[in-house]
């Protein structure tokens, strides 16, 4: 398998038709659209969708099926990003190389989109769910439910909250609370992408939780290389400024165990999501490139 070729190519096919289910830029609300299609067609992996249309593949469902999904999981990672951004969280400037939504259109602007990506989420995946047919509108709404849960206040928002406590607030952060903040405001959406789209193609609860359980493991290795990467990385590279987890005093894993440790727990992360899928009965290879390619990814 060329992998990055194949790679490009579930890009290219998301990318194509996630210009389907943005807004049209016009009315009395076109900045806000403007805003909200900015934030999410300024680059990205597209990492999460991808997932998500791969796990509906393998289950024999196909890619496309699963695309209503993968935009709606895309948009929610695009809304968090938003919000992230703003004075009141992280105060970064640049994302992507690109200004950020409310540098680019205001603070007003950037909390609205953020709502408006959310929001407009939702709205695909209802419109999915209506659309399929009788013998998989159960598949959907499970789907549906796990990326709800995952963006909700148990899941990415809880992870936040810990996040912006420690931070702000100077809440000691222990190492359950370190674990607890990754497992949820980066491994959620990640696990959700898995599982959702094994859910959504029919396969069976155990699938649905392995796929889950991968997910948080990968997700904890997902952010600890962020971690590592803001103190090692290039801002050419990232599209963002590097240091900004010690301009805001941040305690991040790299910070509490040091740089060797991080580096040991990306890949020991990284080996688990790869033994769970690597031992279901399935092919994963796709899956499993794309894992070890996040163990060494500069951006």
């Amino acid at each position: 398998m060329d992998f990055k070729e194949e790679y490009n190519q579930r890009v290219e096919l998301f990318e194509g038709e996630l210009h389907n289910f943005l807004p049209i830029e016009s009315g009395e609300a076109k900045t806000l659209y403007e805003a909200m299609n900015y934030s999410v067609l300024n680059g990205g992996k597209r990492l999460r969708p991808i997932m998500l249309m791969e796990t509906c593949r393998i289950f024999g469902k196909g890619m496309i099926k699963a695309i209503p999904f993968a935009v709606a999981m895309e948009l929610i990672h695009s809304y968090s990003l938003v919000h992230d951004d703003l004075p009141a969280m992280d105060n970064d400037e640049l994302r992507r190389g690109k200004p950020t939504t409310h540098k680019a259109y205001g603070e007003a602007i950037g909390i609205l989109a953020g709502d408006g990506l959310l929001n407009l989420a939702y709205e695909v995946m209802a419109d999915a769910v209506i659309t399929l047919p009788v013998a998989d509108t159960l598949n959907g709404v499970k789907a549906m439910s796990i990326i709800s849960h995952a963006a909700g206040s148990y899941g990415m928002i809880g992870g936040q909250c810990a996040d912006v406590e420690s931070e702000k607030n100077n809440v000691p952060v222990t190492e359950n609370r370190l674990i607890y903040t990754y497992h949820n405001k980066t491994g959620a959406l990640i696990s959700a992408s898995l599982s959702a789209g094994a859910a959504l193609a029919g396969a069976n609860d155990n699938f649905v939780q392995e796929f889950r359980r991968a997910g948080v493991a990968l997700g904890d290795a997902f952010q600890i290389r962020d971690d590592i990467l803001d103190i090692k990385g290039s801002e050419e590279e990232l599209g963002k400024p590097i240091g900004s987890d010690a301009k805001n005093e941040k305690v991040t894993y790299v910070s509490m165990y040091g740089i060797d440790a991080a580096k040991k727990a990306v890949e020991e992360k990284t080996n688990k999501a790869l033994t769970i899928i690597k031992e279901m009965p399935i092919e994963t290879e796709f899956l499993v490139k794309l894992f070890e390619s996040l163990i060494a990814r500069e951006s």
